[in-house]
């Protein structure tokens, strides 16, 4: 990296970075990925599937696949700023629930996966997404009650929070230990 001394003060100008500027762990491919999981949470939170009684959100499989994927910070951001965006653009009324609750959730899917048990990772996933799903209903019907002032609705929404997070966690399981989709992003950063 090239610097040069201001006129004005002693601080050193950064004139040209280079690709070791960033920290391995924020790398250009790791931005990118980020970035490529919070659109399709975005996309996916956008709309519904519809079921009798209501619609059935997949934005839980990105979320949860993700945080599994992805550091804590990195998870934060495709889940709670991915769903807090699909809100905006969308129907922003509970965008802040989405920002709080599905953030969360990733934290805590990444947080297990990482650190609570070392070596039995499959294991620690299964927790960590249980426990997201645990923080998405839970948070979910709490910002319902809050926003709309009735706890009727909440409680009528419960069985579809309950079915997506079900969905969410399942499949995001079986998307990176059965067929193998942590292997092959472990594989990409070692190359990258």
């Amino acid at each position: 990296m090239k610097t040069n001394t201001s006129r004005l003060t002693s601080q050193p100008i950064v004139t040209k970075a280079s690709p070791q500027a960033l920290p391995k762990r924020y790398s250009l491919r790791r931005l990118t990925v980020t970035a490529m999981f919070m659109a399709m949470n975005v996309a996916l939170s956008s709309f519904g599937v519809p079921v009798p009684g209501g619609h059935l959100y997949l934005n839980d499989i990105v979320i949860c696949t993700a945080a599994i994927l992805l550091d804590p910070l990195s998870a934060f951001i495709v889940g709670g700023v991915g769903s807090f965006l699909g809100d905006f653009f969308f129907y922003p009324t509970p965008m802040f629930v989405s920002l709080a609750t599905h953030g969360l959730q990733a934290v805590v899917i990444s947080l297990c996966v990482r650190h609570l048990l070392p070596g039995r990772k499959t294991l620690a996933a299964g927790i960590g997404v249980f426990l997201g799903a645990i923080i998405m209903v839970i948070g979910y019907s709490l910002g319902r009650a809050f926003l709309y002032s009735t706890v009727e609705y909440a409680i009528m929404k419960l069985p579809f929070q309950i079915l997506q997070a079900a969905v969410g966690a399942i499949v995001a399981m079986l998307l990176c230990f059965r067929f193998k989709l942590v292997n092959l992003f472990q594989k990409s950063q070692l190359q990258a």
